[in-house]
């Protein structure tokens, strides 16, 4: 068994009280990844010290010079791809063809914030005065902590990561302690693309170390992505301590599949957007909105596909649907299959434990398929984060809009159609911060916005070029070349 460590200010120690927690594979749990640091607060303040004081020559790092070494991390990103992809599947459970398609993500990141170094525009306008020169232009906001989830462990952080580095920030960067090891190789990878020692400053472990790092008075920022009540409670603090926060947190992503829809089309979009990654998505197909013309075929069509899914070992060919990601997710999960048969709907299939042909030591769970749900119920509102959808039956394009839009989350929206005014309605209709026509719930590009609307997000986006809105502070300069005291803002207008 490996034994890993933090890594601050470019050394990699342990943690200060020397307490360490455990990373299996949840497809086998008697397979033993490593142990981690069990961080507290003292390996937070050395590291957001260290952070601080890489601060001033980063900053000071021409943003060009800052972009080549992005590039070096996509370079080396993609030369450990494979490796690190099966370093993945083992630690946190999907196949190895979506941790590839994770680690491509990281990739793309990389050459993307690269390119946007010399991009960080600014602005100049016009004076109101002679001679005055007005601009406003970009800074880094600081120190920032980087907090994110298991699911993307490679991915995610570096939508975070990236941006904060080519914008001139320094970080701590705390991910899942479900995930540990991902963000070792990450960290692994960034050092030797040439990140200075402090700029990057790696901190394992649970609660503790989270909370410790959000509410921390020398951290200027907060970037997160997780569970909307962890979320809302990093925002309470960061009000308080008037931090800025980035919040990217759950979802209730619906699809709508109208009569007129390529069948054919949507099944896979669906089969995709619901049971991969075992549904531990915040984009993930949690609910299907399905018109009633299509609703009985299209049901036996999803049911029959659905069923010849295959599960196991994600590191294995042929292997269709991995594990959840511990034991705490399965329980999760075969609760609200309790609920929602407790509260009416039909299980029309799964809902159980699948265990035999290797499967006995993991977290395996058939995908689920429930009809007959309506708005109101419990798996109709909650986010389970597994591979369950629920399916809705509506009678005309008003109807779904308004079940598709009837939950607390605005995260990622689909629908399915070949009426070309149903797709632009459903642009501007869908209340969520992603709407796919055509295509199934998840799939980011890099290069664009990426983030959600009501009880998902506070606003800020990851990815594209909005995030750079995020990672920098405007500021206002004035150069007055004029010799003499010019009052702006004065009454210099003659009556």
């Amino acid at each position: 068994m490996s034994t890993f460590q933090n890594c601050i200010d470019g050394a990699w120690v342990d943690a200060a009280t020397g307490d360490t927690f455990t990373s299996t594979n949840p497809a086998d749990t008697t397979d033993t990844i490593g142990t981690f640091p069990a961080s507290g607060a003292a390996d937070v303040d050395r590291a957001v010290a260290a952070a601080r004081a890489a601060l001033p020559d980063w900053r000071a790092t021409p943003a060009p010079q800052r972009g080549t070494i992005l590039r070096r991390i996509g370079d080396l990103l993609t030369e450990r791809k494979a490796a690190l992809a099966q370093a993945m599947t083992r630690e946190m459970g999907k196949t190895v063809a979506e941790t590839k398609g994770d680690v491509q993500e990281a990739i793309d990141t990389a050459y993307y914030a690269a390119s946007e170094t010399r991009r960080l525009f600014g602005h100049t306008v016009p004076s109101e005065l002679p001679d005055k020169f007005n601009m406003a232009i970009r800074r880094p906001v600081g120190v920032c902590g980087i907090i994110t989830a298991w699911n993307f462990p490679v991915a995610v952080p570096t939508w975070k990561i990236f941006p904060a580095l080519a914008a001139g920030n320094t970080m701590v960067y705390k991910p899942s302690e479900e995930s540990p090891h991902c963000g070792v190789l990450l960290v692994e990878i960034l050092h030797d693309a040439g990140v200075p020692d402090g700029v990057i400053n790696l901190v394992h472990g649970g609660g503790p170390a989270g909370q410790h790092l959000v509410a921390h008075d020398d951290v200027d920022a907060i970037s997160f992505t997780g569970s909307s009540e962890t979320g809302k409670a990093i925002g309470e603090v960061c009000g308080r301590t008037n931090k800025r926060v980035s919040l990217e947190m759950g979802g209730k992503n619906p699809m709508i599949v109208m009569d007129d829809a390529d069948l054919d089309l949507a099944l896979e979009g669906v089969l995709w957007g619901a049971f991969g990654t075992t549904g531990q998505r915040c984009t993930a197909t949690s609910r299907l909105i399905l018109h009633e013309a299509i609703h009985d075929t299209f049901v036996d069509m999803l049911t029959e596909a659905a069923q010849a899914l295959t599960l196991g070992d994600g590191r294995t060919d042929g292997i269709d649907v991995g594990p959840l990601i511990n034991e705490g997710a399965l329980q999760k999960v075969q609760h609200y299959v309790a609920v929602g048969q407790e509260e009416g709907a039909t299980l029309a299939l799964g809902g159980s434990r699948v265990t035999g042909d290797g499967r006995d030591n993991g977290f395996f769970f058939a995908p689920t398929v429930f009809t007959d749900v309506t708005p109101a119920m419990t798996i109709a509102q909650e986010e389970i984060f597994g591979p369950v959808l629920s399916v809705f039956k509506v009678s005309s394009y008003e109807e779904a809009v308004d079940v598709a839009n009837n939950t607390r989350y605005g995260l990622s929206s689909s629908i399915y159609t070949e009426n070309v005014r149903h797709s632009f309605r459903a642009m501007h209709d869908l209340e969520a911060g992603i709407t796919y026509v055509n295509g199934p719930t998840i799939g980011a590009e890099a290069h664009m916005p990426f983030g959600g609307v009501k009880e998902t997000g506070n606003g800020h986006r990851d990815g594209g070029w909005t995030v750079f809105d995020f990672f920098t502070e405007w500021k206002t300069v004035y150069v007055d070349f004029s010799g003499e005291l010019q009052k702006a803002q004065m009454d210099n207008v003659d009556d």
